[in-house]
């Protein structure tokens, strides 16, 4: 496990509160949790403290030279809800299925909801990221799934 910080930031035109919902159903969160490249499948779920999910991320077709952290074509997810700030933060300490232990461990996650006068800053930060991701794409990863919040919360607000 490394000491590593990664963190992304996107400006959503949603209130605090519509975005806090986004996260308190699997089906809301199988759509628009997922990167780019890749479908969510929740296995189990629980929005609480204390409380989690556990979710299938499948990429949606092959590519060279990667694989999933899980099986070839698939990451697998544990995640807790450590602590749950109605309409201001979602802590969760994540950890992925892997017998690679370059993805061991377990990784913090914060979803900040910062409101601001066009709608909602939203800050992910990731501490203790695995060494097994790439700085990279972890930020690729993390800027997509803030686009795709942002359309769903967007387009029903």
């Amino acid at each position: 496990m490394s000491e590593r910080v990664d963190t992304a930031s996107r400006l959503i035109r949603a209130t605090p509160s519509r975005i806090y919902q986004a996260f308190e159903t699997a089906d809301a969160m199988e759509k628009w949790l997922p990167p780019d490249g890749m479908v969510g499948t929740m296995l189990a779920f629980a929005f609480h403290e204390g409380g989690g999910y556990r979710m299938r991320l499948t990429y949606k077709e092959p590519h060279d030279g990667l694989s999933g952290k899980t099986s070839k074509d698939a990451d697998e997810v544990e995640v807790r809800f450590i602590k749950l700030i109605q309409h201001e933060r979602i802590d969760q300490a994540v950890v992925f299925e892997s017998d690679d232990p370059a993805f061991s461990g377990e990784m913090r996650m914060a979803w900040i909801l910062d409101p601001v006068a066009e709608g909602t800053r939203v800050t992910v930060r990731c501490e203790n990221v695995p060494v097994g991701i790439r700085p990279e794409d972890h930020q690729a990863g993390l800027t997509s799934t803030l686009g795709n919040l942002a359309a769903f919360v967007e387009r029903t607000e």
